[in-house]
């Protein structure tokens, strides 16, 4: 009834244009792993679609090849219809527009299912979009993170290269959970993976190809203590910050932590969690995404969490709330809320290009 509720007031918002208090949840419907961007005058979320509500969302077209893949068993029933990426956009993290099927495996010849934990980034006037799927369990099987390219952050968004740039694991990651980062300088760096295991590589200059390091390794392994995955890097005043999640994806134990070092690649020091359960609030928050208000240090946390009535997996929803640093560099425990924050308009300026500094 709640979401419900939540979707009626999602939609007159959207036709009247009306002010709104700010809640957490922010956005109707069941989605996860949200990645939080600053494109042009708004802010845009990007999380996997995680389960259906009262009306069911699903892909439109699957091709030959899809449908044998989608014939293998998966780990759970959902990851049949996780196949596509619903958007959102906002001027002020209060009210928010949906662009539906932003990524759809319609076009993507090789994704099946299971498309998860989208990360956007623009640059030259295109958007890019790294994405995983089909949830491979081995380098025998057909899947692993792609890399899809559009003008517009609301997409089309259309597969780049026609195959997967990364397929494999590599040091005992799990291809999945991809976090596109760019550095001061304008290189690119991907951190991704799962199953306990972190890697980083450097992009080539076209977002669609993989480079090595200058020491000669292509796939460096920066896991820290703890990591699970969803990993996610951001830069502040010279420190890189490494953050993950960590327990079980189902769980009341998922949560989030993050490590300090000087470069992109460490070494990183742990320093413990910042956001966790709360028996008052919801379970299982996790896999979650930092955005900053350009030319302020103002930043804020979107995460995904698990209301305390709900037991599935899935049900997972969107939530904002305060990210604080300390004088000393650290980061404060995150207060989760349900009043959520308050509108914050980006300020005038020149287009940001989607880089957390």
């Amino acid at each position: 009834m709640r979401v419900w509720l939540k979707s009626l007031v999602f939609g007159a918002v959207l036709l009247t244009g009306g002010a709104a208090a700010a809640e957490n949840p922010i956005v109707p419907g069941w989605y996860a792993d949200p990645e939080i961007r600053v494109f042009g005058d708004r802010y845009w979320i990007y999380p996997t679609y995680s389960d259906h509500g009262e009306t069911p969302d699903l892909s439109p077209h699957f091709n030959e090849q899809q449908k044998k893949l989608r014939e293998q068993k998966t780990v759970r029933p959902s990851y049949h219809y996780q196949t596509f990426f619903n958007v959102f956009s906002s001027p002020d993290l209060v009210h928010w527009t949906k662009h539906s099927h932003a990524l759809d495996v319609e076009n993507v010849a090789w994704a099946a299912y299971a498309v998860w934990a989208p990360s956007a980034i623009e640059k030259d006037g295109k958007y890019y979009l790294f994405f995983g799927a089909n949830d491979i369990q081995s380098d025998d099987q057909r899947g692993g993170i792609g890399v899809a390219v559009s003008d517009r952050p609301e997409g089309p968004f259309k597969d780049a290269i026609g195959k997967p740039l990364i397929d494999a694991f590599h040091n005992g990651a799990q291809p999945i959970d991809q976090f596109v980062f760019r550095d001061d300088d304008g290189q690119h760096y991907l951190y991704y993976g799962g199953w306990k295991h972190c890697n980083v590589v450097r992009l080539g200059d076209d977002l669609t190809s993989i480079e090595p390091f200058a020491d000669g390794t292509t796939y460096k392994e920066i896991t820290p203590p703890g990591y699970v995955e969803g990993s996610f890097m951001v830069k502040r005043k010279g420190v890189y910050y490494l953050m993950w999640s960590e327990g079980g994806w189902t769980g009341p134990d998922y949560s989030v932590a993050y490590a300090m070092g000087p470069s992109p690649t460490g070494p990183f020091k742990p320093m413990g969690k910042i956001l966790s359960q709360d028996f008052k609030i919801a379970r299982g928050a996790g896999h979650h995404s930092v955005v900053n208000v350009p030319g302020t240090d103002d930043w804020y946390i979107v995460y995904h969490r698990r209301p305390l009535d709900q037991k599935s997996g899935e049900r997972r929803q969107l939530a904002i709330d305060r990210m604080i640093f300390n004088a000393d560099g650290t980061i404060a425990p995150v207060i989760m809320t349900n009043k959520g924050v308050a509108a914050r308009p980006l300020p005038a300026r020149t287009a940001n290009r989607g880089e957390t500094k």
